[in-house]
C-alpha cells in the first residue's frame, strides 16, 4: 500500500494546485491542519476516511475521484490484482477500487470492509446528489443517513442520493463487507 499512498499524495497535491489553492486555504475549508495536509501530500502519513471526505468536499470531487488513476487510462477490464487498495489508519477500514472513477464514465464501484464495531463517518457529502447503491456482501452493516439508520444484511441493497453527512458501521462480531456503486449526478 506504500506505492498507493504515494499516488494518493500526488493526487491530493494535483487537485489542490489545479484549483489554485494554498495549503492554508484547504486547511481553512476542511478544518485539517496545514501541517497534516503537508504530510499527506508528502506521503508521510495516510489520511483517515473522515479526512478524505473533507478533502473531497473541499475539492468538489467524489471520493472515487480522489482515488482515480494517475494516468487517466480507462481499461475495459480492471483485474482484481490491478484494483488499488487503501486502508484507513484510524479505523482499519479497507477500500478497494473495483471500478475506479475515470473520464467518460459516470459511475464507480468500491468494495469496502469495516472491522467489527468500527464506524467510518463522513461529515459532508463530497458533491450534492451523488447516487449510491450499497450492497451488503457479508456481516451486518448499519448505514446512517440524515433520514435515519438502515441495517443491511448480506444481499440487501440500499439506494439513496447523498446530500448530508453519513456513516457506515459494522454491527456484531464480524466485519461488514459491501459494494458501493456511485453514480455522478
Amino acid at each position: 500500500m506504500a506505492e498507493f499512498d504515494q499516488k494518493l499524495a500526488r493526487r491530493m497535491m494535483r487537485l489542490r494546485q489545479d484549483r489554485g489553492l494554498s495549503l492554508e486555504a484547504v486547511s481553512e475549508a476542511t478544518g485539517v491542519s496545514r501541517a497534516t495536509l503537508s504530510r499527506i501530500e508528502r506521503a508521510e502519513t495516510s489520511p483517515t476516511a473522515a479526512t478524505l471526505g473533507l478533502l473531497a468536499h473541499a475539492f468538489e470531487v467524489s471520493m472515487a475521484d480522489l482515488f482515480a488513476y494517475d494516468d487517466g487510462v480507462a481499461e475495459a477490464l480492471v483485474a482484481r490484482d490491478q484494483q488499488e487498495v487503501w486502508m484507513d489508519p484510524e479505523t482499519g477500514f479497507v477500500r478497494r477500487n473495483v471500478s475506479p472513477s475515470q473520464p467518460g464514465y459516470r459511475g464507480s464501484i468500491v468494495e469496502g470492509e469495516i472491522p467489527a464495531g468500527q464506524t467510518v463517518a463522513y461529515a459532508k457529502p463530497p458533491l450534492p446528489d451523488l447516487e449510491h447503491h450499497v450492497v451488503a456482501l457479508s456481516g451486518t452493516l448499519k448505514v446512517t443517513l440524515a433520514e435515519g439508520d438502515e441495517t443491511l444484511r448480506p444481499g440487501d441493497c440500499l439506494r439513496f442520493r447523498l446530500n448530508h453527512g453519513n456513516a457506515f458501521t459494522a454491527l456484531g462480531p464480524h466485519p461488514a463487507r459491501y459494494l458501493i456503486c456511485v453514480v455522478m449526478p
